[in-house]
């Protein structure tokens, strides 16, 4: 019964690291009809960004765990605005074929400055040793991971549900010709949207890089 209670903690925390990366993909979709196939390629460079930042910059996990989603979402903003926006309009395959070349390209390039051998990344001080959850002890880190991503999760939904930046979200992306008759200007929201995903997905790597070799 404890081995299987532990199994169960075990999916909860993978499923965490899919739920955020789930979340940034699905904002990304609703908001701009856009499959992104690089968004596995924004949480590989989430975790690189991280050991960069601490190897070059001896930046520690908890300003890496806020500047590298903040600088990543802006080279994703970059992104849509230099590439996807100008093909929102076309086929759905460009598209595609727009953001799978891109996650082929960002993979070579971390594989030509890393190689292919893992490196460690250590966990903060902080978030060492175990908790007693009452029938067995669970890695510390693990349990921060998994509140977190609830947390987070919670409030982009509080977020995107009850403040007028999510009304305005949500009603762009379901009503975007009702939306502009409003007033309001679709297109301005599709960048920060667009980069808001990408963080997401960095922030679901960074989390990951003390859980995984990187």
């Amino acid at each position: 019964m404890i081995e299987l209670l532990q199994q169960v903690f075990t999916g909860l925390v993978s499923g965490s690291f899919y739920a955020l990366l789930a979340l940034g993909l699905s904002v990304i979709f609703g908001m701009l009809g856009v499959v992104n196939f690089a968004h596995g390629a924004f949480y590989m460079l989430g975790a690189f960004g991280a050991l960069t930042a601490l190897n070059t910059f001896q930046v520690n996990f908890w300003l890496a765990l806020v500047l590298v989603p903040v600088v990543l979402g802006v080279f994703g903003m970059v992104i849509e605005r230099t590439m996807v926006q100008w093909l929102t309009a076309l086929d759905p395959l460009y598209n595609f074929l727009l953001t799978f070349g891109l996650a082929l390209i960002l993979q070579d390039l971390v594989r030509l400055k890393y190689g292919v051998s893992s490196q460690p990344y250590s966990r903060p001080d902080a978030l060492n040793g175990s908790f007693n959850l009452g029938l067995f002890n669970y890695p510390r880190y693990q349990v921060f991971v998994l509140v977190f991503s609830v947390v987070l999760s919670v409030v982009v939904w509080v977020v995107l549900s009850r403040t007028r930046v999510g009304m305005i979200v949500r009603a762009s992306t379901e009503r975007p010709e009702l939306t502009n008759a409003l007033g309001i200007n679709v297109g301005r929201w599709i960048t920060p949207v667009f980069g808001f995903g990408v963080a997401l997905a960095a922030l679901a790597g960074v989390l990951a890089a003390p859980m995984r070799a990187v």
